[in-house]
């Protein structure tokens, strides 16, 4: 959506100038180093923070790894606890609304739950209210229970009921939450969640990063990027390791975040006699650097996704990826550098399809990667300008109906 009428750019700036900026709330699980939450940085540090304030409902009082540099860069981090129990979230929103009121849009992007979200900030008298789905959960719901179908069918009732906008991170994405028609309705469309792309630029000092983190520099390096959650299949990527150590001796799998299952993995890679190939980094603010500098081949075993977005971050890195056939066509941006997989093919499948990109010849450099991706969609500021419209036409509509 772009705005190229000068009548309207004009206006538009006219009425910027006598009100305040516009107040947005974002509803998120917590600021953790997820990519919805990346994604949001992203936002948060590139956007005009004179005409957009951005604060953030958790629903959380533990720190995240966010918090501090949310706050410096003037946002607030505001707990609404209680999400399980609805009535007493209910109270906990409301008194948040009333509290640090007005805000004119509340974007949400905790999937399903998003529908009690907007029907709660409707009841608050938000007037735009943004359902932001992030993540095809369409085979999960196949195996719901009873209890938590109904759960899905109400919660996605409210969201047609309540969402004025509907936005997505992939076609599949879209139809998880919105349905499979929902190319029907004018108020959903897809928005990739932009890179920031400026650290695939810098110069890596490979034999000084691999040395950080106790790689030898000949190593043949798997790298991963992911919260430890059953989505992101860490027990199969264990096996594929282990099949590729009795072919590579020298390879590592170098497994990038955390989560509730790093406990399970980390005793997991013991007894499967990998603790001296698997190297657990943790969480890490320097993604970038270990892609360019430690990483050779990147492996996403993912049981579903949204986009997966750190693809998007590998192909920039120049790492041929190997991914499951699960994850959405729109990741696929440079052919050569990808490889898709069904996950019912065993280990030693995924395996051969991994060892292939050590023995493949790139067909492009890394800086020709990064150039390619630098004239996408998936640049922070393409998806910015577009954030930026999706929030000001319904914006500038509420206020020239006010007046």
């Amino acid at each position: 959506m772009q705005y190229t009428d000068s009548t309207d750019i004009k206006e538009q700036n006219q009425i910027l100038t006598k009100q305040r900026p516009i107040r947005i709330l974002h509803v998120v699980g917590g600021m953790n180093r997820g990519g919805v939450e990346t994604w949001l940085m992203h936002v948060l540090r590139h956007i005009d923070r004179d005409r957009f304030e951005i604060d953030f409902l958790v629903h959380t009082t533990k720190p995240c790894p966010y918090d501090e540099e949310v706050r410096s860069l003037g946002s607030r981090i505001i707990p609404c606890l209680a999400p399980s129990q609805p009535r007493l979230y209910a109270r906990n929103f409301q008194r948040i609304i009333k509290e640090y009121a007005p805000y004119d849009i509340v974007h949400s992007h905790v999937h399903h739950f998003s529908g009690y979200v907007l029907r709660l900030a409707k009841e608050a008298g938000v007037p735009i209210r943004i359902a932001h789905s992030h993540n095809d959960t369409s085979s999960l719901e196949t195996k719901a229970g009873l209890y938590r179908r109904l759960y899905l069918a109400l919660t996605k009732w409210w969201i047609a009921r309540y969402a004025t906008i509907g936005l997505a991170a992939s076609r599949l994405a879209a139809a998880s939450l919105f349905g499979s028609a929902w190319e029907r309705e004018r108020r959903y469309q897809i928005l990739y969640c932009g890179v920031d792309l400026a650290p695939f630029r810098q110069s890596v000092d490979r034999v000084s990063v691999r040395a950080e983190l106790g790689i030898p520099t000949d190593a043949f390096v798997i790298g991963h990027v992911g919260r430890f959650e059953a989505q992101k299949n860490h027990l199969f990527l264990l096996e594929i390791a282990a099949t590729i150590a009795q072919k590579q001796p020298n390879m590592r799998l170098l497994l990038v975040g955390d989560g509730v299952l790093r406990p399970q993995i980390e005793q997991k890679a013991i007894e499967m006699g990998l603790d001296k190939y698997v190297i657990f980094a943790g969480l890490r603010a320097d993604v970038s650097r270990l892609m360019l500098g430690a990483m050779d081949t990147f492996v996403l075993p993912s049981l579903y996704e949204g986009l997966g977005l750190v693809l998007i971050e590998a192909q920039a890195a120049g790492l041929p990826c190997v991914f499951s056939d699960v994850v959405p066509a729109e990741a696929d941006f440079i052919e050569s550098l990808v490889q898709r997989i069904s996950l019912s093919q065993s280990a030693s499948a995924w395996c051969e399809a991994v060892l292939t990109t050590k023995k493949a010849q790139s067909l492009i450099t890394q800086t020709q990667a990064y150039q390619l991706l630098e004239q996408s969609s998936f640049t922070i500021h393409n998806s910015l300008k577009q954030l930026e419209a999706l929030y000001l036409e319904p914006y500038f509509n509420e206020v020239k109906h006010k007046n």
